[in-house]
């Protein structure tokens, strides 16, 4: 290993109250596109921009279209956890990993193994419907022809992501927030760090192991203790802890 792997090693070594926050490049390895990037659903040309169609208030006014775009393109059911979902996983299991924050919503994280997940922007293995309250999951949506409705009362059917417009969960910012404060270790990856309000959170973080892992700069490169650039799961794959 690297010099800056064998610190990220030895740090995760000694961490019993780690953290990882992560955005969109940790699933991208798993075959799930990602909104900024060049190939990603921000550079692909629809009807109406991908951040209009993921708003709450085109959701309300035009479902036809936002069901089309959402079951197209953020239903990546087939995708599995990658290398990263994995030591992440692994790494909880061992107790140098206290939680993962992420800001995807894939489930990924959870399909991989790991326990304690605060998904800030919810997931799409949550559904409900929008009169009754019954749940459905992401099958359900994906299966539905046209707009899914609610098999009881005939709703319309909301998945449980935050869209544009809409406030984060209030409980699930209160839990990522104690852990970044609680954390000795913070290891942010796959994410550039422009998404507010979530990118914000990394502030509440008040120790002095700070790293970087993506595959372009980000903000918070000046202030970070170690920087690794690169694929999140290639780098993670090269971590030996134990």
């Amino acid at each position: 290993m690297t010099v800056e792997l064998e610190t990220l090693a030895q740090w995760l070594r000694e961490s019993h109250s780690a953290v990882f926050f992560g955005g969109a490049g940790v699933s991208t390895e798993s075959g799930i596109p990602d909104f900024r990037s060049v190939d990603g659903l921000y550079n692909q040309t629809y009807d109406d921009p991908p951040e209009t169609i993921i708003s709450h208030s085109f959701f309300e006014a035009k479902p036809e279209a936002f069901f089309r775009f959402y079951k197209d393109k953020m239903l990546c059911l087939e995708a599995k956890p990658n290398t990263a979902h994995q030591r992440l996983a692994q790494w909880e299991s061992q107790g140098h990993l206290a939680a993962v924050v992420t800001q995807n919503i894939d489930g990924l994280h959870q399909e991989a193994g790991s326990k304690t997940v605060y998904e800030l922007h919810g997931s799409v293995h949550r559904n409900y419907c929008t009169h009754c309250g019954k749940f459905f999951d992401a099958q359900y949506v994906k299966e539905s022809v046209g707009v899914p409705r609610c098999d009881a009362c005939g709703g319309l059917i909301k998945p449980d992501v935050v869209l544009y417009e809409e406030g984060l969960a209030e409980e699930i910012l209160r839990g990522a927030v104690s852990a970044i404060g609680r954390a000795d270790l913070l290891i942010i990856g796959g994410t550039s760090l422009v998404v507010y309000p979530a990118a914000g959170l990394v502030n509440y973080y008040r120790g002095n192991r700070l790293v970087i892992v993506n595959k372009a700069p980000t903000p918070a490169d000046r202030s970070a203790d170690l920087v690794l650039q690169g694929k999140i799961g290639e780098i993670f794959e090269q971590i030996q802890i134990a």
